[in-house]
C-alpha cells in the first residue's frame, strides 16, 4: 500500500494556496473520479493514495499558474508528500508545463482524466440537469468536436491520455463520466460547506 498524507491535511494545504472556487471543485472533482478509478481498476487497496494525487494534483496553479508542476514538490513537502506522490503530480502536467512522464497506470489516468473532468465539468454545467448524471457519451463527444467550447481543455491532451492508457476516446469519456456520477454529489456537499 502506497502512503499518503492524511486527507485533512491535503485539505489544509489544498485551500492554504487555493482560494478560488472554481480550483477548489476541481480539486475535489479529480480526486473522487481517481479514487473511482483505484477502485474500477483493481487498486483499489492504494485508493487513498490516487486520491490524494487528485485532490493535490494543482496545488500549486492558482498561485503560481507559470510554475505549474515545478513549485508544486516545495508545497507537497510541507506535508510530508513522499517522491511517489510528487513524481505523480508533477507528471500530469508532461509536455505542458514539465518534463516529468508519467509511466504509473495512475498518472496516466490522471493525466488523461484530468483535462476531460473539465470538459465534462463544463458540458453539464450546460445542461438543464446542471448536473453530469443524465450524460451521455454521445453529447460528450459533439462539445469535444466543438473546438470553441471549454477551448481552455486541451483535446490534444485528452487523446494523448486516452492512448497512453491504450483506450479509445469513447471508453476513456465513459469511464470519467461514470467516476463524475458516482463523486458528484460528495462534492457539490463539499463544496457547498466550504
Amino acid at each position: 500500500m502506497k502512503t499518503c498524507p492524511d486527507r485533512v491535511a491535503a485539505l489544509a494545504l489544498l485551500r492554504k494556496y487555493n482560494t478560488e472556487p472554481f480550483h477548489m471543485q476541481h480539486a475535489l472533482t479529480v480526486e473522487g473520479v481517481m479514487r473511482w478509478y483505484a477502485e474500477a481498476l483493481g487498486y483499489g487497496a492504494d485508493a487513498d493514495f490516487w486520491a490524494a494525487v487528485g485532490l493535490l494534483h494543482d496545488v500549486d496553479f492558482e498561485r503560481w499558474p507559470e510554475e505549474h508542476c515545478k513549485k508544486a514538490p516545495e508545497l507537497l513537502a510541507e506535508i510530508g508528500c513522499g517522491d511517489e506522490l510528487v513524481h505523480a503530480v508533477c507528471s500530469h502536467g508532461y509536455g505542458l508545463c514539465s518534463d516529468v512522464e508519467p509511466t504509473e497506470e495512475m498518472e496516466k489516468v490522471l493525466f488523461a482524466a484530468d483535462e476531460l473532468t473539465g470538459l465534462i465539468g463544463a458540458a453539464a454545467r450546460m445542461r438543464p440537469s446542471k448536473s453530469c448524471q443524465d450524460m451521455e457519451v454521445s453529447s460528450l463527444k459533439k462539445k469535444f468536436k466543438d473546438k470553441k467550447f471549454a477551448a481552455g481543455c486541451s483535446r490534444d491532451v485528452i487523446r494523448d491520455g486516452a492512448e497512453r492508457l491504450g483506450w479509445t476516446l469513447e471508453e476513456l469519456m465513459e469511464k470519467t463520466i461514470q467516476a463524475m456520477r458516482a463523486c458528484e454529489e460528495t462534492v457539490n456537499a463539499e463544496m457547498a460547506a466550504l
